[in-house]
């Protein structure tokens, strides 16, 4: 009997985190024109509900999801992160999206437990 577990089903999968992290964004964002006021709303719930999708996953990490929403006008944004982690167990992954008016870019840091 071949007790091993598939990394798939416990594992960080890059390509998993990032589809549900566009379908979040998409769902949530979609079309819209850049709006200031809407801004803090949209974040919220980008972060909530992909947090949401992730635990349903039932995987054995704590998560952490952080969400950037920028208007196109121009403007330069830099960002830079660094973890000190368990490169085999441990993953993270950003998801950068745009639409007409506005760049929304997404990170996930998951943390085996």
């Amino acid at each position: 009997m071949d007790d091993s577990v598939n990394p798939e089903e416990t594992g960080f999968v890059v390509d998993e985190i990032t589809t549900i992290i566009k379908d979040v964004v998409e769902t949530t964002v979609g079309n819209s024109a850049f709006v200031q006021s809407r801004v803090n709303q949209w974040t919220s719930s980008i972060v909530e509900s992909s947090l949401g999708h992730l635990t349903k996953l039932g995987k054995p990490f704590k998560y952490i999801v952080t969400c950037i929403i920028l208007q196109k006008n121009g403007a330069g944004l830099h960002t830079a992160s660094s973890c000190f982690w368990d490169n085999a167990t441990d993953g993270s992954c950003t998801v950068r999206w745009e639409n007409k008016t506005m760049y929304c870019i997404v990170s996930v840091y998951g943390l085996a437990v």
